[in-house]
């Protein structure tokens, strides 16, 4: 299997989506948040942190995205269809890909089937949420280039 890299492109779907924040917040699922989505036990109220921060914790946190990617899928996919899996990855979690009826699909080579599964990860505390919606829909599209 080819080893993947994120692009360009794709980091900057990431960027688009989560958005740039320098001081700590708690997203729509009550999560502790900074700069591009980072989460973690580093994150609390009140910390601020610069855009270089944020850029490098970035990059660390979609490594662990553009990996699993990289080992799950067993089926040769395109650069951008690698982008749209890391920023749903990245997104959503390692464990919802791994567990996920979209990379079944993929895996055993039903694109088509496997890019109508982005808009179904669409929710956030039990309810549709419009920001995942556009982001689901943005990698379903990208997927399909």
């Amino acid at each position: 299997m080819q080893i993947f890299q994120y692009s360009d492109n794709g980091l900057a779907l990431t960027k688009s989506f989560e958005g740039l924040r320098l001081t700590a917040y708690q997203d729509c699922g009550g999560v502790w948040t900074i700069g591009y989505g980072h989460t973690g036990p580093d994150v609390h109220a009140g910390l601020t942190i610069t855009e270089a921060d944020a850029d490098a914790w970035l990059r660390t946190d979609v490594s662990e995205a553009v990996t699993c990617v990289n080992r799950a899928v067993n089926v040769p996919i395109t650069q951008n269809q690698f982008d749209a899996l890391v920023d749903f990855c990245f997104n959503c979690g390692r464990g919802s890909l791994l567990q996920s009826t979209l990379l079944r699909k993929l895996n055993i080579g039903d694109f088509t089937g496997a890019a109508e599964q982005f808009a179904l990860w669409d929710h956030a505390g039990g309810d549709v949420v419009q920001g995942l919606v556009r982001r689901r829909q943005a990698e379903a599209e990208l997927f399909a280039s």
